[in-house]
């Protein structure tokens, strides 16, 4: 069987870029791999996913419930795994990157739970995609922790750049600070590893950590 690395986070904490890193990394040291990213845009298996992203059932992300939310992105992986890459993951030593997985609704959907049933939700989801839709667990899982303070003004100023239109999520920084902390306690509760990918500048205020410091302390994980 293949060995699957999750990536996850708040947005702008620098997943597609770490992820993009390792793949290159990996095929360096001869590894076959294959990188995926979540939602699958690509494919119709994520329309009730954009649906909801872009306002289709409501402008908030608390007017679509965790575990409907998290449906759609269920059935959308599901899709992905038995058209895309299933065959590929029954190869010895392959190795698949996935940019967001399951843990993104452990980050993004949780947040809008009352903590009492955290606990709850998280042993549901685990559940559900894994053990009824049957799609693989990782065997390995990166939280990439970017304090939101951080994130915040990357995420304006990537939007300046690419004049693309925000989501629901990205477009709702309470959303995005509640998702920070139910991501740190997901990663606890549910054993993933932890990077943190900012530090405090000699101002005392919160700034990214370089590319390059994040990737040593990936590769110390990986490879």
């Amino acid at each position: 069987m293949g060995y699957l690395i999750a990536f996850d986070g708040i947005d702008a904490s620098g997943k597609t870029t770490q992820a993009k890193i390792l793949e290159q990394k990996l095929r360096e040291t001869g590894k076959e791999v294959l990188y995926l990213t979540f939602p699958d845009y690509e494919s119709e298996s994520s329309s009730l996913v954009k649906l909801y992203l872009y306002g289709g059932l409501g402008n908030n992300p608390n007017s679509v419930n965790a575990y409907a939310a998290s449906s759609f992105y269920a059935a959308d992986r599901y899709v992905s795994y038995m058209t895309k890459w299933r065959e590929f993951y029954g190869k010895e030593n392959a190795i698949i990157i996935a940019n967001r997985y399951t843990t993104a609704n452990a980050v993004h959907q949780l947040s809008k739970l009352p903590k009492t049933e955290w606990d709850k939700f998280l042993d549901w989801l685990y559940d559900y995609e894994f053990n009824k839709l049957k799609i693989p667990k990782p065997d390995l899982t990166v939280l990439f922790d970017m304090h939101p303070d951080v994130a915040l003004p990357l995420l304006e100023e990537r939007a300046k750049k690419t004049q693309a239109t925000k989501d629901i999520h990205e477009n709702d920084p309470e959303h995005l600070r509640n998702s920070y902390e139910a991501g740190l306690y997901a990663a606890k509760y549910l054993g993933w590893e932890r990077i943190v990918c900012y530090r405090r500048n000699e101002h005392g205020n919160l700034v990214p950590k370089s590319e390059e410091e994040i990737s040593r302390n990936l590769f110390e994980l990986v490879i």
